[in-house]
């Protein structure tokens, strides 16, 4: 009989594809897409296991137990996949080919001993992934964004596009999104930067989160937002649903591709305009990319205060050279300083999020739009990390420290109710 290892390797795969047709061919799946979720799985795997366990194959209990598993997460879920998807400390999951996927954990990069059985099967996965939303993935789209029932974010490409193969990105969302208090645990930002923000989102000022990608902008966007009033009604525009708002008057938009023949699309910037006719009081944009960025500026500009976006970029100032950027795409014409005046009053602050090198994510600086200085947007540091070296660890060291600045805003924030303390700005917490 031939040792475990070299069955694994050469015929676990075989086995777990024969077992999974068989088992198919004996359910009857009409009368199963009637009975409720648990009550499906528990009877599918009492036969999965019989099916498993009739089996002539030289596996122990466990391995048994983990072929049936398997065979169950194939049925039921996303194959491969579930175990992943069930760890909470996975932030990212990469597939780069059907043997070679890789995670995310607290930062770094590190491959799996996962696989799928061939392009064919990781194929089927992320079709029933994009499946699930209404969207669909062939050669003639073979590009898709979609979500998964958690709120994770799903982008698959496949031949030809993508020359090795089908390739699949899902950055995690989990069901109980980060909070406040755990962003100040893991020293992404400091008290003193936290109660400057919260009196912002209450004092209804239009905060920018700028970074780039996997900095963290959806997950302290999240925390923001929550510091809306549950009175606001709020309306969020998104490419993939990400948000998780508590609040109860939420009103939630996402965009739509273009069908089969093309046709039928819904664009940010057509949400961002009918968001308008919908009374809100805050708006959310999960990110602006393109065109609506001119509309977004509108909507802060003409009594919708108090709104929040995220943008890809690596500094405030770039930040805001890219809105100016994506305002041009919209082919109005408008002059240079007229856009700049624009994105001056319109903005109040920008905070830069990043992800260092040891993994970890940091606020890096929280700055304040002062206005029109000449025909460049003014602008200056609130709150800023400099960061001093890495430890024997291979961490990143660094000063949390107020720059001195109390920004012009402080009586407006007084007069809505959001008093800050003089001493925040004085404060200094070294990570």
């Amino acid at each position: 009989m031939p040792n475990l290892q070299s069955f694994e390797r050469a015929d676990y795969q075989q086995v777990k594809s024969d077992l999974h047709r068989k088992i198919l061919d004996r359910l009857d799946l009409e009368k199963l897409g009637k009975t409720s979720g648990d009550s499906a799985r528990d009877e599918v795997l009492v036969i999965i296991r019989t099916a498993v366990n009739s089996e002539v194959v030289p596996l122990s209990f466990a391995e048994r137990e983990r072929l049936s598993r398997e065979i169950l997460d194939e049925i039921f879920g996303l194959g491969p996949l579930e175990p992943l998807l069930k760890d909470p400390t996975v932030s990212d999951i990469l597939v780069n080919r059907y043997d070679r996927v890789y995670i995310e954990r607290a930062g770094k990069l590190e491959l799996t001993s996962f696989a799928f059985k061939d392009n064919s099967h990781l194929m089927q996965i992320i079709e029933r992934i994009v499946s699930r939303v209404g969207r669909r993935v062939d050669e003639s789209s073979p590009m898709v964004d979609a979500r998964l029932a958690d709120g994770s974010r799903v982008n698959a490409i496949i031949p030809p596009l993508a020359i090795d193969g089908p390739c699949l990105s899902i950055r995690r969302f989990g069901r109980d999104p980060v909070t406040a208090r755990q962003m100040i645990e893991n020293q992404t930002l400091t008290e003193p930067m936290l109660e400057l923000l919260s009196a912002m989102v209450k004092g209804r000022l239009n905060i920018l989160v700028s970074g780039g990608t996997g900095a963290g902008k959806t997950t302290l966007l999240n925390v923001l937002s929550g510091y809306i009033p549950n009175s606001d009604r709020i309306v969020t525009i998104e490419d993939a649903a990400e948000l998780q708002l508590k609040q109860e008057h939420v009103v939630r938009l996402e965009t739509r591709p273009p069908n089969i023949e093309g046709k039928g699309a819904v664009r940010q910037r057509q949400l961002v305009i009918n968001s308008l006719r919908m009374r809100p009081d805050r708006i959310v944009v999960g990110e602006v990319r393109g065109e609506e960025a001119f509309d977004m500026l509108q909507a802060m500009n003409t009594g919708h205060e108090g709104s929040l976006t995220t943008v890809h970029a690596n500094s405030p100032r770039d930040a805001l050279a890219r809105i100016e950027n994506m305002v041009s795409m919209a082919n109005l014409n408008i002059p240079e300083r007229a856009v700049r005046s624009q994105i001056a009053s319109a903005v109040h602050a920008v905070v830069q999020i990043a992800r260092l090198s040891d993994g970890t994510r940091k606020v890096i600086t929280i700055s304040e739009i002062t206005g029109m200085d000449d025909d460049s947007v003014g602008m200056q540091d609130i709150f800023s990390f400099d960061r001093s070296g890495i430890d024997a660890n291979g961490k990143v060291r660094g000063l949390f420290h107020a720059t001195g600045v109390r920004p012009k805003y402080t009586e407006r924030l007084a007069t809505a109710g959001a008093r800050l303390r003089a001493s925040i700005f004085e404060s200094k917490t070294e990570v």
